[in-house]
């Protein structure tokens, strides 16, 4: 049957930290893109609330069995907290196991649906061993390698689009050899010291939308003929749009919207069901932040609902 509405994964918690006066994370956007959404595409979206934060037996396929415990306990160093960015409290480590908790939910959806969005995710810099850039567990490693073990998927391609490198990501699945990970960043950015994914592009500053859009769909081509994934999961950071405060290159909200096309119409065109998270984005504005956080949501509604 025709798909009538796109799953959508949110839990309110995603918007609930208390973050330091003028602290650099907008975590507000989660909420604000949750009601944009509706209030914009109204019947066209389906809410579902996660059913279930993550469990520390997921987080250890993945992750050190120490770095997850001393986490949840408040037993890391103020180095390690710092390096995570974010100040340590009980509501950051249920907001933590929710958020990854709903990109798994929503890799499940896929299954069912061939698309769903989890409204937050791509905790990309988050290593097996230690957290960084605002990221503390690799919900993206862990949905793939949970779809693997449950035999939902065969082979997971991982495409990241954020503006900065998923340098834990390369590391968290370096080993598996039915997860690929691919990132397509800017090179000058953070993290100043890159891993190797299965395959890097480092972007030049600056690049703009026809320069951006045809790497794009040349390396996520080329990838899925090489590859032959059954699962995409795609990280749709929207750092690289030209207002972003850490982004660096100069893609613009319509660039987006192509860009999120593109990856969609791959994945229909070959039937492959795809879970998008909606990663990176850091305009002080939230407003606009928001509406260029909402051309994934336009774009799978574009590709997927009649």
């Amino acid at each position: 049957m025709p798909l009538t509405s796109l799953p959508l994964v949110f839990h309110p918690i995603y918007s609930q930290l208390d973050l330091p006066k003028n602290h650099r994370f907008p975590i507000q956007k989660y909420l604000s893109l949750k009601n944009a959404a509706i209030n914009k595409f109204s019947s066209k979206v389906s809410v579902n609330l996660v059913k279930a934060p993550i469990t520390r037996a997921k987080l250890l396929q993945i992750h050190n069995a120490k770095y997850v415990d001393d986490f949840i306990h408040n037993q890391l160093s103020t180095n390690e907290m710092k390096r995570i960015g974010f100040p340590w409290s009980e509501q950051f480590v249920q907001r933590t196991l929710t958020a990854v908790g709903g990109t798994l939910q929503a890799a499940q959806l896929a299954t069912e649906h061939d698309i769903a969005i989890n409204l937050t995710g791509g905790y990309h810099h988050a290593h097996p061993d230690f957290g960084s850039g605002f990221c503390v567990f690799n919900d993206l490693s862990i949905a793939a390698h949970t779809l693997i073990e449950q035999g939902k998927a065969n082979r997971v391609l991982i495409f990241d689009c954020d503006v900065h490198q998923g340098d834990g990501t390369a590391t968290c699945v370096e080993d598996n050899p039915n997860i690929f990970s691919l990132s397509i960043h800017c090179e000058k950015n953070f993290p100043a010291r890159k891993q190797q994914s299965d395959w890097d592009i480092g972007l030049e500053k600056h690049i703009e939308d026809e320069a951006y859009l045809a790497q794009v769909k040349d390396v996520l081509t080329t990838a899925f003929y090489s590859f032959k994934p059954d699962f995409i999961i795609y990280d749709a950071g929207v750092d690289i749009h030209e207002d972003d405060d850490l982004g660096l290159l100069n893609i613009t909200t319509q660039g987006i919207y192509q860009r999120d096309c593109l990856v969609f119409d791959l994945a229909k065109q070959n039937h492959i069901p795809i879970v998008a998270v909606i990663g990176g984005g850091y305009q002080r504005d939230i407003n606009a932040l928001t509406a260029v956080h909402l051309q994934l949501i336009n774009a799978a509604i574009a590709t997927f609902i009649r």
